[in-house]
């Protein structure tokens, strides 16, 4: 139970990576805010579950974080922040010339924007605590690219480049800024596509995530959000008490490439 009497805030974490990132948390004692763009009974109910099954304090807070206000709300609503995971994200996919205007912004505005708000609001909450940690959840894409990801891809090397300047801002400080920078992760959202993928390829499930799926990811293999909560909760750790301004890859062997 090592981070037990501290809050972590997990932005988009109402499913998918950010909520296996929560569980992974709170596993470890910590007091948890969920957060989503929707405020629905079932997001509090959510919540409720998560706290009652690891004996923690847990709230879901809604918050739509392509508005610059709501995001540093959701921080001060929360009322502390030792742990600040930046997960949430959106995604898009159009040639530059066709990209929508509207979805750039958007995207840049979540997946980018949001992180700076959120950190600029926990950071003086972690410097009184004397304590604190950023994780910043990026991408394979925050290292490399792809065509017709633009938006996603602009954003996320962006966050790789946020992450390195608050960690040298906060170097001789106890807090830490790292990113981790996940390939294909098996989530509900991409368990979905398996099927579409199945019918428009002819192929079976397995071959079609091995050869059209995970075709950029060597090991053929989806990370799962529990990899990537074990992730951080070792930077989040006495541990990596002294890794700040990286990236932590979690993506089957991508980026060596």
């Amino acid at each position: 139970m090592q981070f037990k009497g501290k809050t972590a805030i997990i932005t988009g974490s109402n499913s998918g990576i950010g909520l296996g990132v929560a569980r992974s948390l709170a596993a470890q004692g910590a007091d948890v805010v969920l957060n989503s763009f929707t405020d629905r009974p079932e997001d509090h109910a959510l919540a409720a579950d998560l706290g009652r099954a690891f004996g923690v304090e847990a709230r879901y807070i809604a918050a739509d974080l392509a508005d610059p206000a709501a995001a540093r709300s959701l921080v001060e609503k929360a009322g502390r922040c030792d742990i600040l995971v930046n997960n949430a994200g959106i995604q898009h996919v159009a040639p530059v010339d066709q990209f929508p205007v509207d979805k750039w912004d958007r995207i840049i505005a979540i997946n980018l924007s949001s992180a700076f708000h959120t950190a600029a609001i926990a950071l003086p909450m972690m410097r009184s605590a004397g304590w604190g940690r950023i994780v910043n959840i990026a991408s394979a894409h925050g290292l490399t690219a792809s065509p017709f990801k633009s938006a996603y891809i602009a954003a996320k090397h962006g966050v790789v480049g946020l992450t390195k300047t608050i960690a040298l801002e906060t170097a001789e400080e106890p807090i830490t800024c790292n990113a981790i920078c996940p390939g294909y992760v098996l989530t509900p959202l991409v368990e979905a596509q398996i099927p579409d993928q199945m019918k428009v390829h002819g192929m079976d499930r397995e071959t079609v995530i091995r050869e059209v799926m995970l075709l950029r990811q060597p090991s053929r293999e989806f990370a799962t959000v529990e990899q990537l909560g074990g992730t951080t909760v070792f930077l989040c750790s006495d541990a990596a008490a002294q890794i700040t301004g990286t990236t932590i890859s979690v993506d089957g062997g991508w980026t060596a490439l």
